[in-house]
């Protein structure tokens, strides 16, 4: 029952590492996409033609989510096309380190406009129209383990994560009379080419301190999102499902 035979998933920031492969997997289980891309065309082109190759079905679609009216916009988009979606993950987000002494207003703002706004923007215009259909529907929010512990450097990120978590419990309770969950998936460190360099004493902290021993990958988000978008979920809402290797498990004294 993991798959998604039948449906469409809207996928925004389709074109980050964590992002591209949640497509991947999605396709695999039989969705047809959506791939949201906001200033890096050509990478969602490439994931969309990639996905085309191996039998799947993927429209790209640009758009500053920030922007009034953009969310709407993009859903009408895609329905026009024939990709009504049925699925939405939540997955753009920013990931700037700036300490709380050098973060201005616009650094605030940008991070929540793109990580809370275009969550509640896409989440309103994709269950509206599932509503108006009478269709059923699964949104999953990507939120991090950074809105239940924060870090340094990181307080605009770990605020507009936390109320993520909180948004995704609210929609929960609102969308479920029309059979529309919400959940969310929580990841820890996930790998990405250039990790080890960028920040090499992290990472070796991580590893040394995970119960697991090891870091994340994109393909372990991206099982966690298709099982809350999959019938094998259908009881699942409001839940933050924590992907990290039991890091979050003990004690950080």
């Amino acid at each position: 029952m993991l798959n998604l035979n039948g449906q469409t998933a809207l996928i925004s920031g389709a074109s980050g590492h964590i992002g591209q492969q949640i497509a991947r997997t999605l396709a695999g289980a039989g969705a047809k996409l959506v791939l949201h891309g906001h200033k890096n065309r050509d990478a969602a082109e490439a994931l969309a033609r990639d996905i085309r190759q191996k039998g799947g079905e993927a429209l790209v679609l640009m758009a500053d989510l920030a922007q009034p009216e953009a969310a709407k916009t993009l859903v009408k988009g895609a329905q026009k096309e024939g990709f009504a979606p049925d699925v939405l993950v939540n997955n753009a987000a920013r990931q700037d380190v700036v300490a709380l002494s050098d973060m201005t207003e616009t650094d605030w703002r940008t991070m929540f406009d793109t990580t809370l706004h275009s969550a509640f923007a896409l989440t309103s215009a994709v269950c509206s129209a599932l509503i108006k259909n009478g269709n059923p529907g699964a949104v999953v929010n990507i939120a991090s383990i950074e809105g239940l512990a924060a870090a340094a450097g990181h307080a605009h990120y770990a605020s507009a994560k936390a109320a993520i978590l909180h948004f995704t419990r609210a929609a929960a309770l609102e969308y479920g009379s029309h059979n529309i969950r919400i959940n969310a998936v929580s990841p820890g460190l996930i790998d990405r080419p250039g990790l080890d360099s960028d920040w090499p004493d992290g990472v070796t902290r991580w590893k040394a301190k995970a119960p697991l021993g090891r870091l994340g990958t994109p393909g372990d988000v991206a099982n966690a999102v298709l099982y809350l978008c999959s019938p094998m979920a259908s009881w699942v809402s409001g839940e933050n499902l924590i992907v990290d290797g039991g890091m979050l498990s003990g004690p950080n004294w």
